[in-house]
């Protein structure tokens, strides 16, 4: 991504799992890993940077933020409100 274009912000899940942490980068769907929270994060903002500049080249941008419910507003894009996180649980079977 150019230098001068605006931050893009994005909200971040973390979880343990098989003895890694797991960061998620909501709503753009990109993960990462690491076996310390921190490494996770990091190495999530790493791959969301990639990502995002990627999108830029091809010219994709855009559109993955619009369909990730991101809006361009005042001058820079704008990611979804979140309302809040729950844990569920449901039943299989009969």
């Amino acid at each position: 991504m150019p230098q001068n274009a605006p931050p893009i912000e994005y909200t971040v899940q973390v979880w343990k799992e098989d003895g890694q942490f797991i960061a998620h980068a909501m709503p753009l769907d990109v993960m990462s890993s690491g076996g310390t929270t921190e490494n996770a994060r990091s190495a999530l903002d790493e791959a969301v940077r990639l990502f995002l500049a990627v999108a830029s080249e091809k010219g994709d941008l855009e559109e993955i933020l619009a369909e990730s419910a991101y809006v361009w507003r005042d001058g820079s894009w704008c990611s979804p409100d979140w309302v809040g996180v729950e844990r569920h649980t449901v039943a299989i079977g009969p």
